[in-house]
């Protein structure tokens, strides 16, 4: 349901096709889910609102519709990063190293050594 149509294997396209001819939710859900993807994927974030209200009015589906209602909360910044095509990836990754850094050497040295362990990194 998350991986992208065309990536499916034949075996995995035809196991999925099972599942969602027994159960009409998760074809809902899979509708809901593709639809999301695609505007992710396509920086759409334009079409946020429609989704939205799309999902909102799926009663059938509670989780969808929690996820659509805490989309709304920051409706503006959501559509934004949506949007646009900048992120902070690099950023958060050289966060996460020296967070990863700092995790292995807690409580073995001082500042220094973390220092330069980052440096020499």
């Amino acid at each position: 349901m998350l991986t992208h149509p065309d990536a499916l294997t034949e075996r995995d396209r035809l196991q999925l096709k099972a599942v969602l001819a027994n159960c009409p939710e998760l074809t809902a859900l899979t509708e809901h889910v593709r639809s999301f993807a695609h505007m992710v994927t396509g920086l759409e974030g334009d079409r946020l609102p429609e989704w939205i209200e799309s999902a909102r009015a799926a009663t059938d589906l509670p989780s969808l519709n929690r996820f659509a209602q805490h989309l709304e909360r920051d409706l503006d910044a959501v559509i934004a990063g949506l949007t646009q095509p900048w992120n902070s990836g690099v950023v958060e990754g050289h966060v996460n190293r020296i967070k990863m850094l700092k995790r292995q050497m807690f409580g073995r040295a001082g500042f220094e050594l973390l220092r330069k362990r980052v440096l020499l990194a």
